[in-house]
């Protein structure tokens, strides 16, 4: 019995999704997601809609979640890997800095994950698989520090949070942007004693 990545017309079918996700996520960085709608997606993949459709019946919403969620895992991946093996303050300092510099070379897609309404819960149960892992990223890097906070799971959502105001104002133009480092040490070390 084959699998479904062995299947060639499932794996025809998983490479045309994944074409009309980088679509969508490469005109957004360009033009920003208004400039995101199925007609321009089909038109840049060399489809018709109906075929687009047939792919993501929700359309341009289901589109919007599925860029959303490949950004987390490429961000998870990012915050899971800092530093090259940094331990403790410098692997909370790494964790910092991966999650702005990921918000800053991918701002349309940082805000389709954070801003933008997507069809997936947080929080919960139901939370997909890349949502979780990301935020246990930002746990695991916060339970190896020497002094670890009591509740790692709320300090884990205050960082989280603390991370997402200093994208979203500096995205805003409301910090200065020399402050960055400066930025990141105070906010690194709110987290570590």
């Amino acid at each position: 019995m084959s699998t479904p990545t062995a299947d060639p017309k499932a794996r025809r079918l998983a490479e045309r999704e994944a074409r009309i996700v980088a679509a969508a996520r490469s005109l957004a960085e360009e033009q920003g997601w208004e400039a995101v709608t199925t007609r321009r997606l089909a038109e840049a993949i060399g489809y018709s809609q109906p075929v687009l459709y047939g792919h993501f019946p929700g359309g341009r919403a289901q589109i919007l979640t599925a860029v959303a969620l490949v950004g987390i895992d490429e961000l998870t991946a990012a915050m899971s890997t800092p530093g090259h093996g940094a331990t403790g303050p410098g692997r909370v300092r790494a964790l910092v800095t991966a999650y702005l510099d990921f918000a800053a070379r991918h701002p349309a897609t940082y805000e389709a994950m954070f801003r933008l309404p997507i069809g997936v819960p947080f929080a919960s149960a139901e939370t997909p698989r890349p949502l979780r892992e990301a935020f246990e990223a930002i746990v695991d890097a916060l339970e190896a520090l020497d002094h670890p906070p009591a509740d790692p799971g709320t300090a884990a959502e205050v960082l989280w949070a603390a991370m997402h105001g200093v994208v979203a104002l500096g995205q805003a133009a409301r910090v200065s942007p020399e402050n960055q480092e400066r930025r990141v040490e105070e906010l690194v070390g709110r987290f570590v004693r």
